[in-house]
């Protein structure tokens, strides 16, 4: 007998006997085999123990793998309820999933769980985790699974099993005290859950239905060091610090009101950052080849029936009559942009033609999922629609690819790409859509771009390459989509007069680069802690004197720099410049002047620089050449 094991890389390995994951990994390196925490046999995720008897791919999965992860925390949610049993007898128990960073376990107990509770939970977890109690599978038959939970008044384990296909494999998996139903895997035991911290507790409704008994959700992370954990706790008090909900308020941005939830009103200062924004994205598309349109908010239910979103989308828009007759508020732009093209016959030699809006749209979004300038039910998308030939398609994506590229550049964020291909609900044939991801594919690889699939979550008329930007913390966010679209030229009857002089359909483009100006505002204010570059800066310079004897020279350098562009105040308060220098810092403003008998007797200003501290004093002509420099590279400072 022997087994062939190939491995990511292509190489392989022969055993001439059945041989367990934990064995291959050790066969390779004993580092490797430490480090292992599950193993991924021909695309599923197992345990270590699982033997191998056949010929198979294999991964072996580690702390640096998502799915490794997830096995990881899946174990700790294990250890979190043993915990929990142990503390608190009679607890019920329902599920404890892997989730992003961490994971949870909703509780059904009488005791009411509280912040109290977080030192002795964590001390539980460290006793419990120190016995390296085995995690063992069980699979059982559906009978003794249910005796098992039944017996115990374990409702919610029944209710789980009652659920499962009549042909599905029911496992427990069991380490110390505490048995749990559950499909897997684990990791060998729970020595390697070194480090862990319970977070927070929620309400949660049983299976998310409300009409369902609200259990309590304790939430927690772990890592397999205590320097990760330490690591991870640091960080999450560092975006505390950059919440872009706590700065937009203290630096007067923008702020959400109780008679509008999720529709954020933007202050006069955040107004000043919105329209440098906005300005800048004019000006790129310009260089591009793009016209600017505008498009109606609100287009009557025929339209949005023709594009698919009635059926496909019509759970998050919002509606209106008028003279009776069904209307919808767009909760996209590309109809509109459709019926700007429909406006006009055009000809091959106009294509590409390059239509750009910033298009506020309305999306419903539930209360529970509002977070700021993240997640909001109105905001503004930097669209732009692109109709071209069928030969134009690489060539316009690589064109987007480039300014994305540009823009992102700016800020200084790293991004990686994802390929979304065909959803579940889709419009179109699998041959049209097998054109359009082949299409999205071959630009990025023809341009040496690495790139993952996210198979089914394209979008229902298009397969779509997402950009995920990475912040200074090290977070992603999926900001600028390329989205091909052979559909909606078909439904809405787009043509072209081809070479031939016959009518053609032309393809479709949909793309956005800042995704949402509200949410890019949102994500640089994080990514900045609100000390934005001086040409995004609502204030770039503040002046101010020692006495009000320098004053009016603060004032009459504050107007020369106001006549040369720039956006200055000057603080004449009362006030020991001390402080002012102090709130001027809080204030997260670019340049800090100060006036003193010297700098008024020679000409000259005293320059502060946010994160640089003092510069010494300038000549007032070359400072301003300077700042009005940087804001022109539009600099990071």
């Amino acid at each position: 007998m022997s087994i062939t094991v190939t491995f990511p890389d292509g190489g392989s390995r022969v055993y001439d006997r059945a041989v367990t994951i934990a064995d291959v990994a050790d066969s390779i390196s004993h580092k490797l085999a430490k480090n292992a925490l599950a193993g991924e046999v021909d695309g599923k995720v197992k345990d270590l123990t699982t033997v191998l008897d056949h010929d198979v791919a294999l991964k072996i999965l580690t702390w640096d793998d998502e799915e490794g992860k997830r096995v990881f925390r899946h174990s700790s949610s294990h250890l979190l309820a043993e915990a929990v049993q142990s503390l608190f007898p009679g607890t019920k128990f329902g599920i404890g999933p892997a989730i992003k960073d961490g994971f949870y376990y909703d509780f059904d107990s009488e005791h009411v769980f509280s912040e109290d509770d977080f030192e002795a939970i964590e001390k539980e977890m460290a006793r419990l985790a120190a016995k390296k109690s085995v995690f063992e599978k069980s699979v059982i038959s559906r009978e003794e699974a249910l005796r098992y939970f039944e017996e115990r008044g374990e409702k919610y384990k029944v209710e789980l099993i009652n659920d499962l296909p009549e042909d599905a494999e029911i496992s427990t998996y069991r380490q110390g005290d505490f048995l749990d139903l559950c499909a897997g895997p684990h990791l060998p035991s729970t020595e390697k859950i070194k480090a862990f911290k319970v977070m927070s507790i929620a309400g949660a409704y049983w299976r998310g239905d409300e009409k369902n008994k609200m259990l309590q959700r304790v939430y927690a992370t772990s890592f397999p060091k205590k320097a990760q954990l330490e690591e991870y706790l640091n960080l999450l008090e560092e975006a505390k610090k950059r919440d872009h909900r706590r700065l937009g308020a203290e630096l007067g941005l923008f702020t959400i009101m109780d008679e509008g939830p999720g529709f954020p009103f933007f202050l006069p200062k955040g107004m000043i950052l919105r329209n440098e924004l906005e300005n800048f994205w004019r000006e790129i598309h310009a260089e591009a080849g793009y016209q600017e349109i505008r498009t109606p908010m609100i287009l009557n239910r025929e339209l949005w029936e023709r594009s698919g979103h009635w059926d496909h989308y019509k759970d998050n828009m919002y509606f209106t009559k008028i003279d009776d007759a069904d209307y919808a508020v767009k909760p996209m732009n590309c109809p509109g942009a459709i019926l700007v093209y429909k406006n006009n016959l055009h000809s091959y030699r106009e294509l590409p033609i390059r239509m750009g809006e910033m298009g506020l749209v309305h999306r419903h979004e539930k209360s529970g999922a509002l977070h700021g300038l993240m997640r909001v039910r109105c905001f503004t998308q930097d669209d732009a629609h692109i109709f071209m030939l069928e030969s134009q398609i690489k060539e316009e994506i690589k064109g987007v690819i480039r300014l994305i590229d540009k823009v992102y550049g700016l800020f200084g964020f790293d991004y990686h790409l994802e390929l979304s291909t065909k959803p579940e609900k889709a419009m179109g044939s699998d041959e049209i859509w097998d054109i359009a991801t082949t299409a999205l594919r071959e630009a990025m690889e023809e341009d040496g771009l690495d790139y993952v699939v996210n198979e089914g979550d394209g979008a229902f008329y298009g397969p779509k390459i997402d950009f995920h930007l990475t912040d200074c913390l090290g977070r992603t966010w999926q900001c600028g989509t390329i989205q091909l679209d052979f559909q909606l030229p078909e439904k809405f009857d787009m043509t072209y007069v081809g070479e031939d002089g016959e009518k053609h359909r032309p393809v479709m483009i949909h793309r956005v680069l800042f995704g949402s100006i509200e949410r890019f505002i949102g994500i640089l204010t994080e990514h900045f802690a609100g000390a934005f570059p001086t040409w995004l800066s609502p204030v770039q310079v503040r002046l101010m004197s020692i006495t009000d004897k320098q004053l009016p020279y603060a004032e009459e350098v504050a107007e020369k720099m106001k006549a040369a562009g720039l956006r200055v105040e000057v603080d004449s308060r009362n006030e020991k410049v001390g402080y002012k220098i102090r709130e001027a810092v809080t204030q997260k403003i670019p340049y800090i002047l100060v006036a003193g008998d010297k700098e008024v007797e020679n000409g000259l200003i005293s320059v502060r620089r946010l994160g640089k501290g003092d510069q010494g004093t300038m000549a007032v002509d070359e400072l301003i050449e300077k700042i009005v420099a940087e804001i022109k590279e539009r600099s990071n400072g």
